[in-house]
């Protein structure tokens, strides 16, 4: 196994236990963070992906399909249901399938822009320009999530970083999936980010900047959602890529 997976099963283990035990929350009062000033603006930071469904809708949607199933149009007096297809309740609010990116605009010093993320496959590198790297896409939602890996010991080569998730397929529904970005420092508490507003046909959402500020290394809340894809980002933060 090359460097990098060792990195990986050994740093992964290390950033666990990091500030594992008490958060900060950046919220619309309390938007900024500087990670300098509490020493952690090196080695490598790490910034998790995770969502799921909300319990309440999972509870609606049981409930529903429980009381169909025990009300008077029932199998008994029906029988011909048992061999058609149950077709979704259109009341209330049902499972929604979503598939959450997470994804990284970057600008370094040197002037070069990029984006890394699962989409095309571009899934930067560590070690190298631009010093971020994806760890994979995660399509289910599952416990790990998805994870952006930052080199902070090159944070004098960073000028700002953006920090975005975007729904490439599955129903727009960032209220509905209780998602969190959460960032890992090398020390210091872990920085949480919640995508709970309401925002119902919003398909990206601008989530934290990371700039170098006079060599200062700060974490600013944004939680900005669009209603298109990586393009409508970048126009908002002018970050000048050419998208196909």
């Amino acid at each position: 196994m090359g460097f990098w997976g060792n990195w990986r099963r050994e740093g992964v283990r290390q950033f666990d236990s990091v500030g594992a035990s008490y958060s900060v929350q950046l919220t619309k009062r309390n938007p900024v963070v500087s990670l300098a000033k509490q020493g952690a603006d090196r080695g490598h930071l790490r910034v998790n992906l995770s969502w799921r469904m909300r319990s309440s809708d999972v509870d609606d949607f049981t409930t529903r399909r429980r009381r169909s199933s025990t009300s008077g149009g029932g199998l008994l007096r029906h029988p011909s249901k048992l061999f058609r297809p149950e077709m979704p309740s259109p009341q209330g609010q049902a499972m929604v399938n979503v598939d959450l990116d997470l994804a990284c605009m970057y600008e370094l010093n040197s002037g070069a822009r990029g984006v890394v993320q699962p989409l095309g496959n571009f899934l930067g590198d560590i070690n190298s320009p631009p010093y971020i790297k994806l760890s994979g896409d995660d399509r289910f939602g599952s416990g790990s999530g998805e994870t952006v890996y930052i080199n902070m010991d090159h944070r004098d080569e960073f000028k700002r970083l953006l920090i975005f998730v975007y729904i490439y397929d599955g129903t727009p529904a960032f209220d509905r999936t209780q998602a969190i970005v959460t960032l890992y420092p090398s020390s210091g508490p872990r920085v949480e980010i919640r995508l709970d507003e309401r925002a119902p046909e919003a398909r990206s959402c601008a989530v934290v900047m990371i700039e170098n500020i006079k060599g200062e290394i700060t974490v600013r809340r944004e939680v900005k959602y669009v209603y298109g894809f990586q393009s409508e980002l970048d126009r908002l933060y002018g970050w000048g890529l050419q998208w196909g």
